[in-house]
């Protein structure tokens, strides 16, 4: 039986800003380089006055990793579902507008309530690495209120955010996200999102893994450090225990794609890189929007490669709806 949604997601909802500084900064700041850190609200005014005259170059846009991985898809062409959690403010408005103005359907029986909305700082080094300050906000009491049980049965994928393990009420939430796949015939993805998740938060992302998940993402360093391995090819083997499919991104050097049966080793992309943070999200929603596409795996992560070129050579996390086609069209015809 055909189902109405392609995949329904879960994970933070974040307007993200987007800032260029320097490793100086960076030291100046006390900020940990290449890694997502939870901050209070205080902390992250600091940082902003700190990068007031920063800011003229600032973007704003929804975000969140789950939310840049929904939206790549639904632009591809997937019918997708978001379920996430912000405020009856000026930004959680912006967020609900900006993802629903990108094809992605919001849970129509979840009210905003009065809080403040996440933000997260995205600062991009010459290198092109992305660090990132986060305050949760409302978004840290995203719970089972949020979830909508009737779009995920009719949705072939659902897409779970290794962030929400940070929080009580969204880890139980994930949990049951996953179980309600399980139990109608909806298949699940999951992204391990950070190093610091994996080091940090291991047993909670076990807890929301289960049995075991369909598809499982991550790089290299989340790979090795969740397996509790010494180097890649150790943790790919370990990873068959906790998913049935998985890809392992490796940056420039492309990623390495498990299909239930046989590893295939996907090439990179020779590109310059400006700004990576999104790089995964957007390998993700390729891949999926090419899997619910009926592709097979190989095609999937060739894809997949492509678009994550495309968004790190370019600032911010995410392409314009134009470029999305232009991809696709060059792509698969």
């Amino acid at each position: 039986m055909s189902k109405q949604y392609h995949i329904y997601g879960i994970g933070n909802a974040l307007v993200d800003t987007e800032i260029s500084v320097s490793n100086a900064d960076l030291a100046a700041m006390k900020v940990d380089k290449g890694v997502m850190t939870l901050v209070d609200e205080a902390r992250q005014s600091e940082l902003i006055s700190y990068l007031a005259d920063h800011l003229v170059a600032s973007h704003k846009a929804s975000g969140g990793s789950a939310a840049n991985t929904i939206i790549a898809a639904s632009y591809f062409g997937c019918n997708n579902v978001y379920s996430c959690k912000v405020a009856d403010d000026e930004l959680g408005h912006f967020y609900i507008n900006d993802i629903k103005a990108a094809g992605v359907s919001y849970p129509a029986h979840v009210n905003l309530q009065q809080g403040v909305t996440g933000k997260c700082l995205v600062m991009i080094t010459p290198d092109a690495e992305r660090t990132m300050n986060t305050f949760l906000g409302i978004s840290e009491h995203l719970s089972v209120d949020e979830l909508d049980v009737a779009a995920i049965a009719q949705s072939h994928f659902v897409y779970i955010e290794g962030y929400l393990v940070t929080s009580p009420t969204g880890r139980a939430a994930a949990i049951v996200l996953r179980e309600h796949a399980e139990a109608n015939n909806t298949r699940t993805a999951l992204s391990l999102s950070d190093p610091a998740m994996v080091q940090f938060f291991r047993d909670g992302l076990l807890e929301m893994i289960g049995g075991g998940v369909d598809i499982l993402f991550c790089n290299s360093d989340e790979a090795i450090g969740f397996t509790q391995t010494e180097n890649l090819e150790a943790a790919a083997e370990a990873l068959k225990k906790f998913s049935k499919h998985f890809v392992i991104t490796r940056g420039s050097q492309g990623a390495l794609v498990f299909d239930g049966n046989e590893f295939i080793e996907i090439a990179g992309n020779k590109i310059t890189a400006v700004d990576t943070n999104g790089a995964g999200d957007m390998f993700a929603g390729a891949f999926l929007y090419a899997v619910a596409q009926g592709k097979d795996y190989k095609t999937a992560g060739d894809f997949a490669s492509l678009a994550a070129a495309k968004v790190v050579s370019q600032f911010g996390p995410r392409l314009k709806a134009e470029q999305h086609a232009e991809l696709k069209n060059r792509f698969f015809d």
